[in-house]
């Protein structure tokens, strides 16, 4: 079965989310006997044509040119490759800027899934302009697919009462850590369990402002940590506000993964703020790699995390926790154990794989019987 993956900036990761996904999904599929395609950027830091046995191609993408508007255009660029292909399947992760293009997908050769990712059109970031355009396009995307994949079921419930449509509920996965190395935490100075960190895309709906502002209220004569990408407007104002705040370290993006899973591990305190969208990859791994995680109050994070996590609302929140909590507390000690058996019970890529393998067998046959139905008649 020939499957083809679009929506992200290609593999191997050297972005985000949807990037790791397609990596470890791309590869496990290709394991369990699938002929398997992504479509990366033409300037992505991977120039070859195939990668751990995927097929790689590169379509041309000129966000460095125009911004925002070059995301269209590589993703219009992905999708009409497609038709130029024999695949039974495309997988579309996210919608947000392909959906323009989508009714140009080859649905007639081609079964088109789509993991509809989280609500993008609810951030705060977006004008409202920008938020009733990207509302549309979830419609767009709704409607321009065969299938529908929810990473969680909040989405899964939503998409059900606001569009009548079943989907499948497949999860974001994790591996598990197992193997800490103190070596990892020499590089930013850090001592282990004496600092406090965030992983996150810096938005206003990931709450960073409101974390911070909770970082100086509180006071702990602890580093603490900002890990994300922080040259954007948005960036700017955060470090501008809080470069008095001596504590606070705005580090950048880190994108070794044994290096990540070492400083969540070794990390006091870990907040998670976002919230919108599903199952959030940053929080599975930031639980796979034993982080005690204090997560905005939400449904999503909360359908995750249950009753293993610490949660806040307002900066106050983050200022008792970051005043009260120690993490080598014993009475801390069973929420981490919890999250790790969710992670190997529920959210690890072996059966997330497995999930989407059937998922994608599933949908091939009932095109199968489909056609065979037609020909029949």
């Amino acid at each position: 079965m020939k499957i083809a993956i679009i929506g992200t900036r290609g593999i191997p990761n050297n972005y985000g989310g949807f990037e790791q996904c397609a990596e470890y999904l791309a590869v496990g599929l290709v394991k369990r006997g699938f002929i398997v395609t992504v479509y990366n950027s033409h300037n992505h830091l991977y120039q070859e044509k195939s990668w751990n046995g995927v097929h790689i191609v590169h379509a041309y993408d000129p966000e460095f040119k125009y911004g925002t508007v070059g995301q269209f255009i590589y993703d219009y660029n992905c999708i009409s490759d497609t038709r130029k292909r024999d695949y039974d399947i495309i997988l579309q992760l996210g919608y947000t800027s392909s959906s323009i293009s989508s009714k140009f997908l080859p649905r007639k050769k081609s079964i088109v899934t789509t993991n509809m990712d989280g609500l993008e059109w609810k951030r705060s970031k977006f004008s409202k302009p920008v938020q009733r355009f990207l509302e549309y396009a979830e419609k767009l995307a709704v409607n321009n697919s065969d299938y529908l994949i929810s990473d969680s079921i909040g989405i899964q419930q939503y998409l059900k009462q606001k569009y009548k449509k079943d989907s499948t509920f497949i999860a974001y996965g994790a591996h598990s850590f197992t193997n800490p190395d103190q070596s990892d935490l020499t590089a930013y100075g850090l001592t282990p369990y004496a600092y406090d960190m965030l992983i996150a895309r810096l938005e206003p709906e990931n709450s960073i402002e409101v974390i911070l502002d909770g970082v100086v209220q509180a006071g702990v004569d602890r580093p603490f940590l900002v890990v994300g990408k922080h040259e954007s407007q948005y960036g700017e104002y955060l470090k501008g506000k809080f470069k008095d705040a001596a504590t606070i370290r705005f580090v950048g993006g880190i994108y070794n993964i044994n290096t990540l899973n070492n400083i969540r591990h070794y990390s006091n305190l870990y907040f998670h703020g976002h919230t919108v969208g599903g199952t959030n990859p940053s929080l599975l791994e930031a639980m796979a790699s034993g982080a005690l995680i204090c997560a905005n109050d939400n449904e999503f994070n909360k359908y995750v995390l249950e009753n293993d996590a610490l949660y806040f609302t307002t900066a106050d929140c983050v200022a008792t926790a970051l005043e009260s909590v120690q993490k080598i507390e014993p009475k801390y000690q069973n929420m981490l154990i919890a999250n790790t058996r969710k992670i190997e019970d529920v959210y690890n890529w072996d059966r997330i794989i497995d999930q989407y393998a059937t998922h994608l067998q599933k949908i091939f046959q009932a095109r199968q019987r489909q056609r065979s139905g037609r020909t029949e008649a």
